[in-house]
């Protein structure tokens, strides 16, 4: 039975061979037959500075998932915080189509909101700085502008005050905001939310203004695999994905 699988939070960085190789094995078995879409939900890379990025090694990966969608399986990615510089560049050699934040897609008969899931984080409010800063387009059109090597530190520097930062705050800060979960299922009028970012795998059902509602969230890439699939029925599962021995 076809499946619709949704993952993010890979941090894919060729500092991590083993989740690339996990990655390029989970790719490499997936088929038309067995998967009906495959969505990325931000946070494919660690760090994407461009769609002119040359890392050999980085380079695998797009290519895995042009050979994916050239198998008959439909690829959609959606930008994250560590790969907002996605561009046509990116479809182009992915194969895919790129999302917008928040998405809306219809899955088995039922309204289903994408989100990376960085938006509901609204307690957070240095990161909420920071991300309006990093999506604006004269921002990006100037870090864009810059060479490729600089590029490349500005964002290794931006994951040290990221890490610092985020060293220094209770965890409860960095997860969702329960308001603004409920004003996203409002909002939208889906009583389902798929998203990553939080790195907390889990299915929460709440009740919003008397609906029944539920929230997945997928989990990361980094002791394992994580991966959610949803079936003709309209069930959903989270996955491990064991590493490579």
């Amino acid at each position: 039975m076809a499946r619709t699988l949704f993952i993010s939070d890979l941090h894919l960085s060729p500092e991590r061979p083993d989740i690339l190789r996990l990655f390029h094995d989970w790719i490499a078995g997936l088929d038309a037959g067995s998967t009906r879409a495959l969505y990325i939900l931000g946070d494919l890379f660690e760090a994407w500075v461009g769609d002119d990025e040359d890392d050999p090694e980085l380079l695998t990966v797009p290519a895995s998932l042009r050979a994916l969608a050239e198998r008959g399986v439909p690829v959609f990615t959606m930008r994250g915080n560590r790969d907002f510089l996605f561009g046509s560049g990116f479809e182009r050699a992915s194969g895919s189509r790129l999302l917008e934040d928040p998405a809306r897609i219809e899955l088995q008969g039922r309204s289903v909101l994408l989100m990376h899931g960085d938006t509901l984080c609204t307690d957070d409010h240095d990161y909420q700085a920071f991300r309006a800063r990093v999506r604006d387009p004269g921002w990006q059109a100037a870090m864009l502008s810059r060479p490729l090597e600089e590029r490349r530190r500005i964002a290794a520097e931006l994951r040290v005050q990221s890490e610092r930062s985020t060293a220094g705050k209770r965890p409860e800060i960095m997860d969702v905001n329960p308001e603004a979960v409920a004003a996203a299922f409002r909002d939208h009028d889906v009583d389902l939310i798929i998203h990553g970012h939080t790195h907390r795998p889990a299915i929460h059902e709440s009740v919003v203004d008397g609906r029944p509602r539920w929230r997945i969230v997928l989990g990361d890439w980094y002791d394992y695999g994580s991966v959610l699939e949803a079936d003709a029925r309209g069930g959903f599962v989270l996955r491990r994905l064991t590493m490579p021995a």
